[in-house]
């Protein structure tokens, strides 16, 4: 069977490998003008390893996704660890005991910090945005100080604005824990991400098209030539947003080189800046990758409503649109074109990159179980004998 393949990123990627394991010839196609999707990395100007579309730090607590990926690439032991800037001190984030203890000039141990949240939390009894969340943790105060102003920065909204889901990511500790990350397996592609993609995608019934919309391919019945369709790209676009457009939150990058440096600028991977400057973050590649250079580069963040889709805006009335889509979707993989919807933009969830390898992997095997089973025996009529 023949599969046309809509995204070169994880999703995409991840189909591909599996549909072409499977003995199927795949048709992998990208707007862009590069594999890996928004986990592209490269070398820039200067020599260093930069990711072109923000930091990307991988963290898993599924064995499964972590040994799929393993197949293709040797890990550099890495846990991200982010600062916050408040009130003219970068400290620690998620909150813990040396967030509070240096913000209020405070000695608690463990209890004493659990005791001092006890009292500045604002209790809810339900939960169902992500101010309730942050206001039920940790209070007004540090609320105002490390969470409001970023994700109105980050998601142009409010946290009374968005579904408790994004708050929710963020724990509060009481101990001196400073990982951003807890998972089980965590670290870097040794090579980086694009060479990870480039062996995922090292298959000789998998063929690459980029700087190709497949739109054009869809109007063209002699390029057509499929006879499935995966599909990782926006939801609403696939439909020409008939019923309005999904919003999507986008990213504006201002990346930077500094020569000559002998040491690095930052203190940690990634510094944020809650309540200060256009821009949410920033990030020194070389905290991540541990390249050896005589130079460092970095990038900042601007959040902004126009250019590349990154992120599904997590709030009621959207998820309500997308269910809209949805059952389109479902619609349009029963009606016998067999199109799977997978990934982030296509699925309108906000999921990190292990989640999006997982949900490729699971919707492979449903659609491959699919395509194994035999078809129901039909009767067949009896035409009566006449003597």
């Amino acid at each position: 069977m023949r599969f046309l393949v809509v995204g070169a990123g994880f999703a995409g990627a991840t189909c591909a490998r599996q549909l072409a394991e499977a003995g199927h010839d795949v048709h992998v196609v990208d707007r862009r003008e590069h594999i890996a999707g928004n986990a592209y990395d490269h070398l820039d100007e200067h020599g260093v390893l930069v990711h072109r579309y923000g930091p990307h730090i991988f963290h898993t607590n599924s064995d499964k996704v972590f040994d799929y990926l393993s197949r293709y690439t040797d890990w550099r032991a890495y846990e991200h660890r982010v600062l916050a800037s408040v009130d003219g001190q970068q400290v620690p984030i998620p909150i813990n005991r040396t967030t509070i203890n240096t913000l209020y000039g405070l000695d608690l141990d463990e209890a004493g910090v659990a005791a001092f949240l006890e009292r500045v939390r604002e209790p809810r009894e339900s939960l169902r945005t992500s101010e309730d969340v942050v206001l039920n943790s940790v209070g007004r105060e540090l609320c105002d100080k490390f969470f409001r102003g970023y994700t109105r920065k980050q998601w142009g909204r409010d946290l009374s604005e968005l579904s408790a889901g994004v708050a929710a990511r963020i724990p509060t500790r009481t101990n001196d824990d400073d990982r951003y990350f807890t998972d089980r397996h965590q670290g870097m592609p040794a090579q980086g991400y694009t060479a990870l993609f480039e062996r995922l995608l090292d298959h000789p019934r998998i063929r690459i098209s980029l700087r190709t919309d497949w739109r054009d391919l869809r109007q063209d019945d002699v390029a057509q030539g499929w006879d499935r369709l995966v599909y990782s790209g926006p939801i609403d676009e696939y439909f020409g947003c008939v019923l309005g457009k999904l919003p999507y939150r986008s990213l504006r990058f201002e990346h930077r080189h500094v020569a000559d440096v002998d040491a690095l600028l930052l203190p940690v991977g990634t510094v944020n800046h809650p309540n200060e400057h256009g821009y949410t973050r920033e990030t020194e590649f070389r905290h991540l990758t541990g390249q050896d250079h005589t130079g460092t580069s970095l990038v900042r963040e601007f959040p902004t409503d126009e250019g590349e889709p990154y992120y599904p805006i997590p709030a009621a009335e959207n998820e309500a649109l997308f269910k809209q889509y949805q059952a389109m979707a479902e619609a349009e993989a029963a009606g016998g074109k067999g199109v799977l919807f997978v990934g982030r933009l296509a699925q309108y969830r906000y999921y990190n990159m292990d989640q999006v390898v997982a949900a490729a992997l699971h919707a492979c095997e449903e659609l491959l179980a699919e395509l194994a089973a035999p078809l129901s025996a039909t009767p067949v009529r009896q035409e009566e004998t006449v003597a």
